[in-house]
């Protein structure tokens, strides 16, 4: 194992190695030595710039989280055009991207990382599905606003049925996009406006 490896950016590089060890050998097998060895480095490095494991992993949840507010952003612009079916199908399958989806078993997987995250976001729930229903939840009520969806729709009962779904979809599945593009459809049915092309 290097020992005399410098990394720059260490924080980043650890946690790059985590998403790919995460991605390639699931939940149980990402632990400290499966990072240090995939990042090129002693295992000192990640105890240099962690407490323990369970805070890398919090702050790297809490970072891959964060990486969602530019696709959150891109579906809040997009309120008003194209089609809410579309807009909603085309966000789902982005926010629940690979590493998304992978990161979701993780936190189940850790008891200690989900103290963790509470603590780091006291209400938050699981960071990633926290980001992807506050960013439907904020979309669905522009585009009430904007009336494409009926002014007395359950904006919290569509966020739940849709990002439950889509995460139920997508990790089951792979993103299919017709079968998200269905899920929303059918979801939306009742409060749309106007009709599906509105």
């Amino acid at each position: 194992m290097p020992t005399g490896v410098q990394l720059r950016d260490a924080r980043q590089q650890l946690f790059d190695a985590a998403e790919r060890v995460l991605l390639r050998d699931g939940p149980s097998g990402l632990t400290s030595r499966a990072v240090t060895s995939e990042a090129g480095c002693a295992k000192g490095v990640l105890h240099r710039h962690f407490a323990d494991f369970d805070q890398f992993l919090a702050e790297l949840v809490l970072d891959r989280a964060a990486q969602l507010d530019a696709q959150a952003g891109a579906l809040r612009e997009s309120a008003g055009s194209g089609t809410v079916e579309g807009n909603l199908a085309a966000a789902l399958t982005t926010l629940f991207g690979p590493v998304p989806v992978a990161i979701i078993p993780l936190v189940t997987f850790r008891d200690e990382l989900r103290v963790r995250l509470r603590q780091a976001r006291p209400g938050g729930g699981i960071a990633i599905l926290a980001e992807v229903a506050s960013a439907v939840s904020a979309y669905l009520a522009d585009e009430r606003d904007l009336g494409r969806i009926a002014p007395d729709a359950d904006i919290d009962s569509l966020t739940l049925s849709l990002v439950g779904g889509g995460h139920l979809l997508v990790s089951d599945r792979g993103a299919e996009p017709a079968a998200v593009a269905q899920l929303v459809a059918t979801v939306l049915a009742h409060v749309r406006r106007g009709g599906t092309g509105a």
